[in-house]
């Protein structure tokens, strides 16, 4: 019984902390359209309203790249910027695709991505 108040408030602070933590987002691009098989990299960042970098991961492929390619990041709910720059063999670095993201409570986004038809 005296360890009882113990117990409590370590379930309790547990509780707080993790319902403070801001949570983990699934952010997913689904690669549509022509174009993708000569992309060897992406590089993906998301940005904060201020334009700081919240998140920057880089991804390359040995031949095409996957139908579906995933970013975790930490996230709280709000409007973010996306900047993806594609990396194809043999060619200069395209302008990077920016895409507006809007996050509320789902953790799983999915959004469509094609290339630009052209250069």
């Amino acid at each position: 019984m005296k360890r009882l108040p113990l117990l409590v408030l370590a379930a309790l602070g547990i509780w707080l902390w993790q319902s403070t933590s801001t949570p983990e987002r699934e952010l997913v691009w689904r690669l549509e359209g022509s174009g993708w098989s000569a992309v060897r990299a992406l590089d993906f960042q998301v940005t904060g309203a201020d334009g700081k970098i919240l998140k920057r991961e880089e991804r390359f492929f040995s031949a095409a790249p996957p139908p579906e390619v995933t970013l975790k990041v930490a996230l709280p709910e709000g409007s973010y910027q996306t900047l993806i720059f594609v990396k194809e063999e043999g060619r200069p670095t395209r302008p990077p695709l920016v895409e507006r993201l809007t996050i509320g409570e789902e953790q799983y986004v999915l959004r469509p991505l094609r290339l630009p038809a052209s250069r």
